[in-house]
Formats: C-alpha cells, sequence, structure tokens
C-alpha cells in the first residue's frame, strides 16, 4: 500500500480512540456519578489528567523512542497499553477512582499524540517525500477520524454508558497492532545529547527574560485553560435540556455528539483562514479575535437552547474553528519568529507545556469549582450563568491581552503558515 496511505490511516485511527470518549466523558461521570460531591470539580480535575501527563510523559517516550526502541513499536507499545488503561475505565465505579483511571489513559495516550507525528516525519522523509507538503492532507484525517468516533458512539447509544470505553479499547488495540505492521524506523545513532529538560522544553526558559515573551506565555497558559472547557461540559450542558419536556425529543439532546461535532467539522476549516488573517491583521490581532471567539463559543451556550435557540448553538460550534484554531496556530507561529533557532524546538515545547499542561490543569480546576458553584443542592446546574461565568473569563483575558501585550504588526511581511 502507498505510504501516505498507510500514514493516513494512522492518523484517522489516532484521533479515533480519543473522539470515541473525550466529549461523552463528561456527560458519563454526570450520569453515573453525579451523586456525590463536588462532581464538577471531579470532572475537571479528571479531564485536568491530561495536562498533568503532558508535561512529562511525551518527553519521557520521546527519550525511549530516541535511544532505545523503535518510534513506531512503541507507539504500538502505547496504545495497546492505553486500550488496557481504557478498560479498566469502564469498570470504575466513583468519580475519584475515573480520575486515577483517566490519568493512566493519558499517560499512554498523550505522547503517542507527538509520536505519531515523529513517525510520520520519519517515514515520509525516509522516503523522499516533501514532509510540509505530504504531511497536511494525512494530520486532516485525523481530524476526521475524531469526528466519525464521535458520531459512532452518540448514533450507537454509548455516551451515557460504558460502550465508550468498550469502543475505544478495541480502537486503541487495533492502532497498537497496526503501528507493529509500519515500515521500520530505525533508532537514532546521533552522539547529540538532549536531557530530560531540553526535551520538556525548559531550555527556553531564558524567553521569559524578555517581558514582552514573558506576557505572551502567561496569557498562553490563561487561554490554554479554556481549551477543555466544552469538551468537560459541552454534552452535560445538552443532556440536562432532555429533563425540560419540551426539549426531550429534540435533536441537539438525542444527537448532541453530533451536534458538538460540529466544532471540529469547523475547525478543518478554519485552517484555511489562517494564512488571510494573519497577513491582513498580524499576530496579536489574531489572537485577540480568538480570544473573542472564545467569549462567543461560552456566551452563545448560554443564551442557546435546543429549540428555538438552536441557531444559536450552532454558531458556538462554528466560532469554536475559529477560537481554537486562530490561538493555536498563531501563537505557536509567534513563538517560532522570537525564538532563535538553536532552541526553537524547546520552545515550541514550552508553549505545549503552558497550554496543554499547566493550562490545562488550572483549567480543569477553575471549571470544576464554577459549575460546583452554580449547582444546587439537588444537583441542579444553572448552565446559563456557569457558561456567562467562563465568557467573562475569556473576555477579561482578552482585554488584558489587548491593553498589556505591544506588538507592532508589518503588513508586508509574509508569513508562511506550515500546518
Amino acid at each position: 500500500m502507498n505510504l501516505r496511505y498507510r500514514l493516513t490511516i494512522l492518523s484517522f485511527l489516532q484521533f479515533f480512540i480519543w473522539g470515541a470518549w473525550l466529549i461523552s466523558l463528561g456527560d458519563y461521570m454526570f450520569i453515573n456519578f453525579g451523586g456525590e460531591s463536588k462532581i464538577g470539580l471531579k470532572i475537571g480535575n479528571t479531564y485536568g489528567t491530561m495536562g498533568w501527563a503532558s508535561l512529562f510523559m511525551p518527553a519521557l517516550m520521546g527519550i525511549l523512542a530516541d535511544k532505545y526502541v523503535r518510534a513506531e513499536v512503541l507507539l504500538g507499545i502505547c496504545h495497546i497499553l492505553g486500550g488496557a488503561a481504557l478498560y479498566y475505565a469502564s469498570t470504575v465505579n466513583s468519580g475519584n477512582d475515573m480520575l486515577w483511571a483517566i490519568f493512566l489513559v493519558s499517560c499512554f495516550y498523550m505522547p503517542t499524540i507527538s509520536l505519531s507525528n515523529t513517525v510520520s516525519y520519519s517515514l515520509l522523509s525516509k522516503n523522499n517525500f516533501d514532509v510540509q507538503k505530504s504531511f497536511a492532507p494525512i494530520r486532516v484525517w485525523g481530524t476526521v477520524g475524531f469526528i466519525v468516533a464521535e458520531w459512532a458512539v452518540d448514533l450507537l447509544g454509548w455516551t451515557q454508558n460504558n460502550g465508550q470505553f468498550y469502543f475505544a479499547t478495541a480502537a486503541a488495540c487495533c492502532t497498537g497492532l497496526y503501528c507493529f505492521t509500519l515500515p521500520r524506523i530505525e533508532i537514532s545513532k546521533s552522539t547529540e545529547k538532549k536531557s530530560f529538560a531540553t526535551r520538556l522544553g525548559l531550555d527556553a526558559f531564558h524567553l521569559f527574560k524578555s517581558p514582552r515573551m514573558a506576557k505572551f506565555f502567561l496569557f498562553a497558559m490563561l487561554l490554554g485553560a479554556a481549551l477543555q472547557i466544552t469538551n468537560m461540559f459541552g454534552k452535560p450542558f445538552l443532556t440536562d435540556f432532555g429533563k425540560i419536556p419540551e426539549y426531550a425529543d429534540s435533536f441537539a439532546v438525542k444527537h448532541s455528539n453530533i451536534l458538538i461535532s460540529l466544532s471540529q467539522i469547523s475547525e478543518t476549516l478554519f485552517i484555511l483562514a489562517i494564512p488571510f488573517f494573519l497577513r491582513r491583521f498580524g499576530i496579536k490581532q489574531v489572537m485577540l479575535i480568538s480570544m473573542i471567539a472564545w467569549v462567543l463559543r461560552f456566551g452563545l451556550f448560554g443564551v442557546g437552547n435546543p429549540g428555538s435557540g438552536l441557531s444559536l448553538l450552532i454558531l458556538s460550534m462554528i466560532v469554536y474553528g475559529m477560537a481554537f484554531d486562530f490561538f493555536n496556530i498563531s501563537g505557536s507561529l509567534f513563538v517560532d519568529r522570537e525564538a532563535k533557532p538553536g532552541i526553537r524546538a524547546s520552545a515550541q515545547g514550552l508553549f505545549m507545556l503552558m497550554t496543554n499542561g499547566l493550562g490545562a490543569i488550572l483549567g480543569g480546576i477553575f471549571a470544576g469549582k464554577i459549575v460546583d458553584h452554580f449547582t444546587d443542592a439537588a444537583g441542579g446546574k444553572d448552565w446559563q450563568n456557569i457558561w456567562f461565568a467562563f465568557a467573562g473569563y475569556a473576555l477579561v483575558i482578552a482585554v488584558l491581552f489587548l491593553a498589556l501585550f505591544k506588538y507592532k504588526h508589518n503588513p508586508k511581511e509574509m508569513i508562511n503558515v506550515q500546518h
């Protein structure tokens, strides 16, 4: 089979696993463990375990892949162990146990995101493909895989039971076995030694000596806290409308995963708009647009409903693509332009550390506390005020970013966007 087709299958399966449970996990925990105290915080902390795992596991697995275990073999092993952890998640009976189960899942899954990229880059380069040109149409199928898994779990009725974990377990094991069939990637013979700190991106911490970069990374962490909020609570929010008779049989309630998948579809489309926006407005303005988009993402959830307000929910899904992509890609580009060539890789590692690591951890804690604050003694949730609180948080970040972050855009500069 053509190498690009094989890597396309890998990308599809890689994110199919995640799509099978990431969006519906919060709803599963509310349905099955909703009687526990501070369940909102427990859900937030459970999602936050992905941040904790991202702090060290990708770096550790990167070291193993560089020096000891072939990358495609290690990728397969991680997926199979992740599958075992997903099966364990299907057996737990409390929110606390689910937190540790998802932490275990994350310890094996989060490294596979970078490992799968490494495998693709290595095999494309080894076979004389233009990596930057060839990888984009391969990677987009990962988002397609995520969407297909969301739809499948929804249509099969597994969003509120452990069928989602069985499904993800099977997908993870199949992906692991598929990795073992990929072409061999030899372990690097390079004598260059990279410390664990280097692989974490810590060498780039001297960028904090620049006040502008220090502010940028601070805002990256604060905005990173928003990235998983709707993954945590979007589906439980829509499910709760089922308690209202006029919405109980609505599409948004019956097939909320499909509705939410519009967010991922939007994400694939907004990627195409980034080059124009960067050239026209510059990095600061694009990131500010992202922050305003987050305000709209949350605010539209607050005023929407599955009936007359369905269009507002759909608009929130569409806005998500701008909110997510404009932040991640433009932020990564800014870091690449500001960092010296010798620390570009570690600077990107630092950006990921601040957003998907510390940002995700803080976001889980913050979001969980907000949900618990607006939950009454009977377990009812004031979702409108919950979403307005999140929107207010994003708005404060946007205002502070506009006032404190100084960056002058030169429209004559050509920005090459690689995605």
